[in-house]
């Protein structure tokens, strides 16, 4: 039977040779890293490289980059390129970015990357935008519209095409207005400057009188670029927009006076109808009237105040009357009683 004493050796090596087997398993997980590390000069402790492991970031992605980093000059340590990964930070974009700028002689500083990069922005295209300008189609023909239409004070319609060339402004990325505002901005300002020109001859002589006239706007304040010049692609005449609208002006002033010609007529037609009327009314009366004198003759002879003589008297100047009137052309005149 073993003694005591050997039991607790064979524990003890047991122990050993656990914590050998685990420390070997641990070093070859890491070793290739930790090698590649070493021999680029980014060294990597294997301490940092557990740490990693336990704080559920990929040690592949942080060694690489710090090697790529440190082989470009760049003092970037493992903690910051750890802590920007764990913000759901690029990290290889960002280092990217950080090594282009550098060889381009831009100041940008890890930090000031990193802003950019978790504020959703694409820091490595807007350094390359930095060193490369980009140019942009105004209007953006994706979104539906091939050209920015005015109208000059002459009513002549033009239709034009503006390629912006912009550099990215690293100092205004955070928190500037992206490439939207820049076209939204020319846009504006080339009809400004159409619909100011007297003619539309003018604008079509000298099309980089836009470009000018917009570029002393300072567009591109408040945005992420800076804009380096505005071109006139095309410009193309469009409609007469003012000999249209005083058609169109001449078009609902003449269905205006034909509906106060009609108004006038309706009510003219109204007023005869009256007058008609009215005229019907007084022979109305006039029959009413001539109604009366057989009565009144009558009541005269009962009282005596009409004798037979001054009856026969009256009709022969009725009859008088009638033939005149039959001479003169008059038509047969009144009868009698």
């Amino acid at each position: 039977m073993p003694s005591g004493g050997d039991i607790i050796t064979w524990v003890v090596v047991g122990v050993v040779v656990i914590i050998a087997l685990v420390a070997l398993v641990v070093i070859a997980q890491f070793f290739n890293l930790w090698f590649q590390a070493f021999l680029s000069g980014a060294s990597v402790s294997f301490i940092d490289l557990i740490g990693m492991k336990f704080r559920k970031v990929d040690p592949r992605i942080i060694v690489l980059n710090r090697i790529q980093a440190v082989k470009a000059g760049l003092n970037v340590t493992t903690k910051e390129l750890e802590t920007h990964l764990l913000a759901g930070g690029r990290v290889p974009l960002v280092i990217r970015a950080l090594i282009a700028a550098d060889r381009a002689k831009i100041e940008l500083g890890f930090n000031t990357a990193c802003a950019i990069d978790l504020a959703g922005r694409d820091i490595f295209d807007a350094v390359q935008t930095s060193v490369k300008p980009k140019v942009i189609d105004c209007p953006d023909a994706a979104r539906g519209r091939n050209t920015i239409d005015a109208v000059a004070q002459d009513g002549i319609q033009l239709k034009v095409k503006a390629r912006i060339t912009v550099r990215a402004n690293l100092a205004r990325l955070v928190g500037g207005a992206l490439e939207e505002t820049i076209i939204a901005r020319v846009g504006e300002g080339i009809v400004t400057t159409i619909g100011s020109a007297n003619t539309h001859k003018e604008v079509l002589a000298n099309p980089d009188q836009i470009s000018k006239t917009v570029l002393k706007k300072g567009l591109d304040s408040g945005t992420a670029f800076e804009i380096l010049s505005i071109d006139i692609a095309d410009v193309d005449v469009g409609e007469n927009i003012g000999a249209k609208l005083q058609a169109d002006q001449a078009e609902a002033d003449k269905k205006r006076f034909q509906a106060e010609a009609e108004k006038r007529a309706a009510m003219a037609r109204a007023q005869e109808a009256e007058n008609r009327a009215l005229i019907e009314l007084n022979r109305a009366k006039v029959v009413e009237a001539e109604a009366e004198v057989p009565r009144a003759m009558a009541e005269s002879f009962r009282s005596g105040n009409l004798g037979i003589m001054d009856y026969y008297r009256m009709r022969n100047i009725q009859a008088d009357t009638q033939m005149r009137s039959a001479i003169g052309g008059g038509g047969g005149g009144e009868k009698g009683a």
